[in-house]
């Protein structure tokens, strides 16, 4: 048996319906934004093998510290031990972000950092003995991850349609827009001494569509829940590490959330690991002398010395002057090449870019995540030497920053092909 037929007998690939599924391509290395398959093909990858691998695969600096950790120290239990790779990231981590950060809390994953951050928020309104407070407000449209709290504040969807009568209650806020903020800034005020936490993907919605939205519109629904002591919680584990362009998307609004999840682009793909950051304020209410305020949350691999070996390589990348330019390059030519769409007389609209992202919905059926014109785009870009996974109709590129001048152009000449083929 050949690799696809071993895969069938024995794989149950994420976000794919199994009747009459397509085969997968068979990957067997990566170099630099290139994947290459078992026959010799390689494809662009313009998507960053969902989102994650910012610097390319196979980066050799990245593999050399992940080779000399693992020959010093590969796992050890986090409660009761630490290790200079965690420390060394918590202190990296806290010097960058936006805000007044000043603890980092350690998991697994972009769902499992959403989770401990919603967990953190509800028990320090516990912890101060204020038991009303445990509502959460979200956006609807919102994908915060796949754990069941994570399901609970994103939006109600074909993600979470099988479990919605174990999720709990949230209040949904409208995206904001110049037309509803009012709206939501009175539903804010009406529940504030219920709730315990709002969270947010700042300016862009990852999952839900790529849908972006204003920073100015955000710091109102943020200075109204700061007026009613609401927690913020910003979930930027797609935007974070210059997706937006800037460093963290959280930097295009002047106030500051009270907790922020990373993960994705943290390892700059290389391996999973999760993050949550709090202010003083939320920690400080875990420092008590009752032991039941502890905040019991933990993971058999919290703070793995090679996960947070591979984030403080790819910090080292990230701060190196010609990454920073190759950022700056990525922004503007993707502007370039959004301004080009909106010439072209094909059947695209909601043309949009923020930072390295691009996204367009194709007017073809339904603008929902089902529509199958994706298998479409995917198989069709496949052919052209260039990896897209569009959500539904919703074509979009974020490619990693090393992407060369000849990929990215080629990477645009076959989206230009695929949407006039639609004409």
């Amino acid at each position: 048996m050949n690799l696809i037929e071993r895969d069938a007998k024995v794989i149950w690939h994420p976000f794919t319906p199994q009747k009459n599924r397509s085969n997968p391509i068979p990957i067997t290395h990566g170099k630099g934004t290139l994947l290459f398959d078992a026959d010799g093909k390689s494809y662009i990858d313009a998507i960053s093998s969902w989102w994650v691998n910012i610097h390319g695969h196979a980066h050799p600096y990245i593999a050399e510290k992940l080779y000399q950790q693992a020959l010093t120290l590969e796992q050890v239990i986090f409660a009761g031990f630490t290790h200079e790779p965690a420390v060394k990231l918590a202190e990296r981590l806290l010097k960058i972000l936006p805000g007044n950060f000043s603890r980092i809390f350690y998991s697994d994953n972009g769902s499992t950092s959403t989770e401990v951050a919603l967990k953190m928020a509800i028990q320090y309104w516990w912890n101060e003995q204020q038991y009303r407070r445990k509502k959460i407000i979200a956006f609807k449209n919102a994908y915060h991850g796949d754990t069941f709290g994570a399901m609970s504040v994103s939006d109600r969807s074909v993600f979470t349609l099988a479990f919605h009568d174990l999720l709990f209650e949230v209040i949904f806020i409208d995206t904001p827009t110049n037309e509803n903020i009012n709206n939501s800034l009175s539903i804010i005020e009406q529940h504030a001494n219920e709730v315990a936490a709002f969270i947010y993907e700042p300016l862009v919605q990852g999952a839900g569509g790529l849908k972006m939205y204003d920073a100015h519109l955000l710091e109102q629904l943020i200075t109204t829940a700061k007026n009613n002591e609401i927690i913020c919680i910003a979930d930027e584990v797609m935007t974070g590490f210059y997706r937006t362009g800037k460093t963290f998307a959280s930097e295009y609004v002047s106030l500051q959330p009270d907790i922020i999840c990373l993960s994705k682009a943290l390892t700059g793909g290389t391996m999973a690991l999760g993050v949550t950051a709090c202010t003083d304020k939320i920690y400080n209410a875990y420092v008590q002398d009752d032991a039941l305020k502890t905040f019991f949350h933990g993971h058999s691999f919290t703070a793995n010395p090679l996960a947070c070996t591979a984030a403080l390589a790819s910090l080292d990348l990230l701060q190196q002057t010609n990454t920073a330019a190759k950022v700056e390059w990525l922004v503007l030519q993707i502007k370039k090449f959004s301004q080009q769409l909106f010439q072209l007389k094909a059947p695209i609209k909601n043309i949009r870019v923020l930072g390295t992202i691009l996204a367009f919905e194709i007017t073809s059926g339904k603008d929902e995540y089902l529509n199958n014109i994706s298998q479409f785009i995917t198989q069709s870009a496949l052919q052209q030497g260039v990896y897209l996974r569009p959500l539904g109709n919703t074509v979009y590129v974020m490619p990693p920053y090393c992407i060369t001048e000849a990929e990215l152009n080629k990477v645009f000449e076959v989206i230009i092909n695929i949407v006039l083929q639609h004409e």
